[in-house]
């Protein structure tokens, strides 16, 4: 029988533009960081917002699930976007896939969840630095000032005409999460390279 293990380590869909990346970090003198966040743990989780698997995932998670809109919080290295209104997405350190999924499910015992990896599905760019929202600005219609989407909102938007899931982060200076169908990765990455000209020294 043919081995078929993974011989060589998986590449990311932006590991090519890394250099690219770092070259705007340093041009920009700080004023833009970019960067690719790969392969992180992305699991979409629906179940009944008001019902007893709500309560018993949440305390199994250390979170109380979200229930208002456009609304993120971090709990421990788990991060829990609300997607609507009975659905979530987990978002969680590479290769936690299994850990988090075996967690939810047993938390929910025998009431309905529907728990589904979609970590292959996309990837991540993080988007900081103090011009950071300016260059969001560039390309995307949702009001960015920190009154209307500071840290702890995130909501699915177009961002350079590519559908993205935009995450304010809750840590200092952290910047935003831009998570992108891996498809779709290098076309935004190519825009915001372009977008982030006029910061660069």
């Amino acid at each position: 029988m043919a081995d078929t293990a993974l011989t060589t380590p998986p590449r990311s869909p932006l590991s090519h533009l890394a250099d690219r990346l770092a070259t705007v970090t340093r041009t920009s003198e700080g004023a833009i960081r970019l960067a690719e966040v790969p392969f992180l743990t992305q699991l979409n989780v629906r179940l009944d917002a008001k019902g007893a698997a709500a309560d018993a995932v949440g305390a199994a998670l250390g979170v109380q699930l979200l229930v208002e809109p456009n609304t993120a919080v971090r709990a421990g290295e788990l991060t829990f976007l609300w997607l609507g209104l009975d659905e979530w997405l987990v978002v969680g350190p590479p290769g936690g896939q299994r850990d988090v999924e075996r967690r939810i499910r047993e938390a929910a015992g025998g009431e309905h969840v529907s728990v589904i990896d979609v970590s292959a599905q996309r990837t991540t760019l993080l988007v900081a630095g103090p011009r950071a929202r300016d260059l969001l600005a560039h390309g995307c219609a949702l009001d960015l000032h920190p009154r209307s989407f500071g840290a702890g909102r995130c909501a699915q938007t177009t961002l350079g005409r590519t559908h993205v899931m935009l995450v304010a982060r809750d840590e200092p200076r952290a910047g935003f999460w831009v998570l992108v169908r891996s498809s779709f990765a290098g076309y935004l990455t190519d825009w915001l390279l372009d977008a982030a000209v006029e910061w660069r020294a």
